[in-house]
C-alpha cells in the first residue's frame, strides 16, 4: 500500500466524515472509525487491482475483446490459420 496522489482526496472525505459524526460520538472514536475506513478502503482497492491484473493477464485483443493468452488473442490469431 503506497501513498499516491489521488490518496489526499480520500483522507480530505475521511476528514468530512470524521467531522460529521462527532457530533453524535467522541471525537477520538470518530478518529478511530476514520482510520479504519481509511485501510479498509485502501485494502479493498489493493485487492480489486490484484483481481482486476489477474483477469487481463497480458491485455485485451482490440478487435474483438477477448484475454490475451502468450502474446496471441486465442479467437482472431488461431482463426487466420
Amino acid at each position: 500500500m503506497k501513498f499516491e496522489r489521488r490518496d489526499i482526496v480520500l483522507i480530505i472525505g475521511i476528514f468530512l466524515i470524521v467531522l460529521g459524526i462527532t457530533q453524535y460520538i467522541p471525537f477520538h472514536y470518530s478518529a478511530l472509525i476514520g482510520v479504519g475506513f481509511y485501510f479498509a478502503i485502501k485494502l479493498y482497492v489493493e485487492k480489486r487491482r490484484k483481481s482486476i491484473e489477474n483477469s487481463v493477464g497480458d491485455g485485451i485483443c482490440m478487435e474483438c475483446g477477448s484475454k490475451i493468452i502468450q502474446t496471441k488473442c486465442p479467437n482472431c490469431d488461431y482463426s487466420k490459420e
